[in-house]
């Protein structure tokens, strides 16, 4: 019986070439790195060459280098140390920087320094670039947020009830050695007037503090434990009110803010490191898609997606010249502003309003027969009808503000003999006659959306919305990690996002 022997194929491992191949030789036709190599050298990169003095010494050149930044990005690797690295070890990288070695220093201060004022310019041309290919519209978009952790200390932050509950137990402190000055003092008529304390400021309560020390200074008789309240507000008060005012000027019309990151808002977001729903600080990312390209992004400090509309808009007007045709948008973008603004802009708006999904459900709209939205109105008498055929009339028109600060019209319609009504209870659960209020512009608003998203088109949209914008942050997210910012601030983190979206673009455009 024959033996049988293993054979290997040949192995010399110092086996000289005649002829070396080239680094263009070893990377694959088909890369994506050949993408981002033909797509940044067919842009204009003026603004990012303009970042760049004239005197000094030579620089890595800036096309190099942004290349291997969005090249970084469409692979995975975010981290400058690692760019360093891949540019002496891994073959795509070191073709595309041209055997170039740029450090981690270069990388990073070009991507925090010099990208600061030119990476949007970037961004804008390879999204016009992209449609004049064809393959995105600029005038069709499809519009949704996420909440994406900043760089920052999940446990040191500053809470603006916390700033209001301190400086209310100051005001309390205040107040309380001031009434006790004021009953040591009765005979005397040379005791100053009682500050107002309604509001406090660090001017006020610096002065209060030197008031209450120049009246009990002299007075022997001045109980030891107010004399140590005293010495406590005098040392630590004006001191803690001067950091409260900056802080509250930090916050502006947020509720908190990172202390590492101070542009960061603390947000509950839905991937959550401890999975029980913790407050974590992070940034609100908006974008707006086409064919499952970005076309337009903006970063914001605001939870909400409510209150992001207007500067996205501004923002698509800023890079393109003119605002979208057509914008598609979930509910979270369904307020009364929004639907103003989509109006003024002559933007038409596929956008839900909070109970569009519900009111298409049979069950939900059987559930409350007596809503308000359910009684019957008769324009020429400006009257609601209530369920047992009484006319609710007018009682006046009311203005509010929301906490964007858009005002709102409402107009309140009041019911009459409501006690002996034998719907009582059913219909309302208040005390006395029934009290409807209703907004009209909002009505108005909403009436138009229901029919835009009942359209033959508006199905559509509401269909490809789902896969159009909502996969990208999947994509970004799931599939290549990037689920915590690695830069601190609005500025940097805007940089960063701005690449995440050039390198979707191209993976996008390579697939």
């Amino acid at each position: 019986m024959s033996s049988q022997r293993s054979t290997f194929k040949p192995y010399y491992q110092d086996q000289i070439m005649a002829i070396p191949p080239t680094l263009d030789e070893l990377v694959s036709k088909g890369h994506p790195v050949r993408i981002v190599n033909d797509v940044i050298n067919r842009i204009n990169i003026q603004g990012l060459l303009d970042a760049y003095k004239i005197k000094g010494c030579s620089s890595y050149h800036p096309q190099m280098l942004l290349k291997v930044l969005v090249f970084g990005y469409v692979s995975n690797v975010y981290s400058s140390r690692k760019l360093e690295t891949a540019c002496r070890e891994n073959i795509n990288f070191m073709w595309l920087s041209g055997m170039s070695y740029p450090d981690h220093n270069t990388i990073n201060r070009f991507r925090g320094v010099r990208l600061k004022e030119a990476l949007r310019s970037v961004f804008e041309e390879v999204v016009k670039l992209l449609a004049e290919e064809g393959l995105l519209s600029i005038e069709d978009v499809y519009t949704d947020g996420t909440k994406i952790e900043a760089n920052a200390n999940r446990y040191t932050f500053v809470w603006k009830k916390a700033i209001h509950t301190n400086k209310e137990k100051m005001k309390a402190a205040l107040k309380d050695i001031w009434d006790y000055a004021q009953s040591i003092a009765k005979s005397e008529d040379n005791l100053p007037d009682p500050p107002d304390l309604t509001t406090i400021d660090s001017e006020k309560v610096r002065a209060t503090v030197d008031k209450l020390n120049r009246v009990l200074s002299d007075k022997a008789s001045v109980n030891k434990k107010m004399k140590a309240k005293l010495r406590y507000v005098t040392k630590n008060y004006p001191e803690k009110i001067a950091q409260y005012e900056e802080q509250e000027a930090t916050l502006g019309d947020r509720n908190s803010y990172s202390k590492t990151d101070p542009d960061a808002t603390f947000m509950r977001m839905k991937e959550d490191h401890m999975k029980n729903g913790q407050l974590r600080p992070g940034y609100n990312i908006q974008i707006s898609t086409s064919n499952q390209y970005i076309v337009n992004y903006t970063i914001h400090s605001n939870p909400t997606d409510t209150r992001t509309l207007s500067g996205h808009l501004q923002q698509h007007e800023d890079s393109f010249g003119k605002t979208p045709g057509t914008l598609t948008a979930d509910a979270g973008y369904g307020s009364e502003e929004n639907y103003a603004l989509l109006a003024a802009k002559n933007i038409e708006g596929y956008v839900k309003y909070g109970m569009f999904d519900k009111g298409q459900k049979k069950s939900c709209r059987d559930k409350k027969p007596f809503s308000a939205d359910k009684l019957h109105y008769n324009p020429s008498q400006d009257c609601y009808i209530c369920p047992m055929g009484q006319e609710m009339h007018c009682i006046g028109t009311f203005n509010q503000k929301t906490s964007a600060g858009f005002r709102q019209e409402i107009k309140k319609y009041q019911a009459k003999n409501c006690t002996n009504c034998p719907l009582n209870g059913a219909c309302h659960k208040s005390q006395g006659n029934r009290i409807i209020g209703v907004n009209k512009q909002l009505e108005m608003y909403r009436d138009r959306a229901y029919e835009l998203l009942n359209s033959d088109v508006g199905v559509a949209k509401r269909k490809q919305r789902c896969h159009d914008v909502e996969p990208v942050f999947a994509n970004i997210k799931q599939n290549h990690g990037f689920r915590r910012f690695m830069l601190r601030g609005k500025e940097k983190v805007s940089i960063e996002w701005g690449l995440l979206a050039i390198a979707q673009n191209l993976r996008k455009k390579a697939a």
